[in-house]
């Protein structure tokens, strides 16, 4: 009940009573000692309820704008990052009560992976997200966040999301390569750029068609003992415990890509090749622009894009697909995962 209807009703209860009683005293002696006193007694309620009033109001989330960053940023040092994670894994204590569903990590992969070793690498724990980019050689790619409650079943259906997403960016890019008018030399630059986009945009939308190898690094919730063994798998670089970790929506992860081995520097463009392979771990580089902010755009490893809500399916891969293994203990048939976002 808020402040102002307390003391309304406390009007209502208290002043008739308080105004008979002032009436009977009113011939006797003593008439200005009562009267005070009645006031004092009643400013003495009001305040009171006032002050309760206050005190009951419930506490807002204090945490709301705070945003935890977990990984590396522009700058550093790859080798002191992975130190660092590894000490921290070391550190966690293991006899230490968990938080319900355990402790979020971020684990870094050696090399980029296709979603059919994902269940090798990440079982047993729980998946909330991967994420991904096409190694180009030489050409800047995307880098997405899928979520995947489900390995592999959810990465390859994130994966057809993204292609068709990659698709109608490249008809976007060719449509306005051929808007282009002029034969001057500014012209010609800008349709180039087009035409690099969209070879770029149309090698990436087969390679994910095709369940490529470009998944490099994960976001898991397990116990300590488990990621400790996770940490000890083949093909994992690192594992980065985050107890401090509550809420991934306000949270940003930023794994270092499988190529970067000294320092985390912005990638530079060497040409457009936009034959992809799955053995390759070429640099990234800077692509075109992107053709609008609706279609998204090429970007170096800070922001990733995270694609629409997964329903679970049955995709057609290339290749046999394992039976899934459900990597998150709440994980259900038909839960949805995150909203698109960037961060």
């Amino acid at each position: 009940m808020r402040a102002g209807n307390l003391l309304r009703q406390l009007d209502q209860r208290l002043l008739p009573p308080l105004t008979r009683v002032v009436a009977r005293l009113g011939d006797r002696s003593g008439r200005s000692g009562v009267l005070s006193w009645a006031a004092v007694l009643s400013a003495a309620a009001v305040l009171g309820t006032a002050v309760w009033a206050v005190d009951d109001t419930p506490v807002g989330d204090r945490t709301v704008g705070e945003v935890t960053r977990v990984g590396v940023a522009e700058g550093d040092s790859v080798p002191g990052y992975l130190r660092s994670a590894a000490a921290d894994l070391a550190a966690l204590p293991t006899s230490a009560p968990a938080a319900e569903g355990g402790t979020y990590a971020l684990v870094t992969l050696d090399a980029y992976l296709p979603p059919q070793r994902l269940a090798t690498v990440l079982g047993g724990v729980g998946v909330s997200t991967v994420f991904g980019r096409v190694p180009l050689p030489g050409r800047q790619t995307e880098i997405v966040k899928i979520p995947a409650l489900r390995v592999p079943d959810d990465v390859v259906a994130g994966m057809e999301q993204v292609a068709a997403r990659k698709e109608t960016e490249a008809a976007d890019y060719r449509a306005r390569a051929a808007a282009v008018d002029g034969d001057g030399v500014g012209e010609r630059e800008l349709r180039e750029q087009y035409a690099s986009g969209a070879e770029v945009a149309a090698a990436e939308a087969a390679a994910y068609r095709a369940g490529c190898a470009c998944v490099y690094a994960a976001v898991v919730r397990a116990t300590p003992v488990a990621l400790r063994g996770v940490a000890a798998r083949p093909d994992v670089r690192a594992v980065d415990p985050a107890p401090e970790v509550y809420r991934l929506d306000r949270t940003v992860f930023t794994p270092p890509l499988p190529e970067q081995h000294d320092v985390v520097r912005p990638p530079a463009d060497t040409g457009p090749s936009p034959t992809p392979t799955r053995s390759e771990r070429p640099a990234p580089a800077i692509s075109a622009p992107a053709p609008s902010a609706a279609v998204g755009e090429s970007s170096e490893p800070a922001p990733a894009v995270t694609i629409p809500s997964l329903e679970p399916s049955n995709p057609v891969p290339t290749e046999p697909v394992p039976s899934s293994v459900t990597t998150s203990p709440d994980a259900t048939a038909a839960e949805p995962a995150s909203s698109p976002s960037s961060s």
